[in-house]
This record gives structure tokens, sequence and C-alpha cells, in this order.
């Protein structure tokens, strides 16, 4: 599970980050990739993402059966 950094402006970089966080490498380095993992995955259009869903839920067969609404508004309170 290790990782081998063979790039000497990379370590230099990770270990000025970790300094200045007062963060191990391996802290440092956890954080910065999950940072740079939320920031990457936002990117993504909300569309986009959820295309997937949108094809599952396509997938299911239509019934034909009506909601009841006086059951939603039961659950809802409002009666």
């Amino acid at each position: 599970m290790a990782f081998s950094v063979k790039d000497d402006r990379t370590d230099a970089a990770v270990r000025r980050l970790a300094k200045l966080k007062n963060m191990s490498l391996t802290e440092t380095i956890r954080d910065a990739v999950e940072q740079e993992y939320q920031r990457s995955r936002g990117a993504i259009p909300l569309a986009q993402r959820l295309q997937a869903l949108a094809e599952r839920y396509r997938a299911f067969p239509e019934t034909g059966a009506q909601a009841d609404k006086a059951f939603f508004d039961d659950l809802s309170g409002n009666s």
C-alpha cells in the first residue's frame, strides 16, 4: 500500500504543504487528494451525474397504477 514519489518537485511540494499545515506526509497527501476529488467531482454537471440514475429509472416498466393522494397526504400530515 505504499507510494513512492520519484519526482523531486513533487516530493518538495508535499513536504512544504505538510510543514505549512503541520501534518504528516500521509495526511497531507490524503487531504490533498480528497480535496481534489471533491473539486473534480463537483465540476461534472449535475445533469451528467444524474444520467445513470435517470436511465435506471426509465428502465422500470410502467405499471399504470395511480398514486393514492390520500395516503401521501396522510404521510405528510395533510389530512
